[in-house]
């Protein structure tokens, strides 16, 4: 019994499921980019700092808040893309940055 929880645990961590997809922002339009967080749910988008030169930045870009942990929600946020340099996107926000609000918005990608 004891080997068989010890496959299962194994099998579930080695899981490809698990693995969230990466993308160059840079690569794709908008319109991809929104697609490939909706179809997936989660995915991490790098693209090259405006500030720092050689810098790369990148974050986790979500469909919506049920992609957050739970002291966090969606925000509205802008990343670069290959056709707008302002791409509309979600990504998880603490819930201290709502500044006393008394509800948490729910924005869906």
């Amino acid at each position: 019994m004891r080997k068989l929880v010890v496959v299962v645990a194994f099998v579930i961590v080695a899981s490809p499921a698990l693995a969230i997809s990466r993308y160059n922002s840079l690569t794709m339009s908008c319109q991809a980019a929104r697609a490939a967080i909706h179809n997936e749910g989660a995915v991490i988008l790098q693209y090259p700092s405006k500030r720092v030169p050689g810098m790369t930045l990148f974050d986790r870009y979500i469909r919506n808040s049920n992609y957050c942990d739970a002291n966090k929600y969606a925000e509205w946020t802008t990343i670069p893309t290959k056709d707008n340099p302002r791409c509309r996107v979600l990504n998880c926000q603490n819930i201290d940055n709502l500044d006393g609000m008394f509800i948490i918005p729910y924005y869906s990608l």
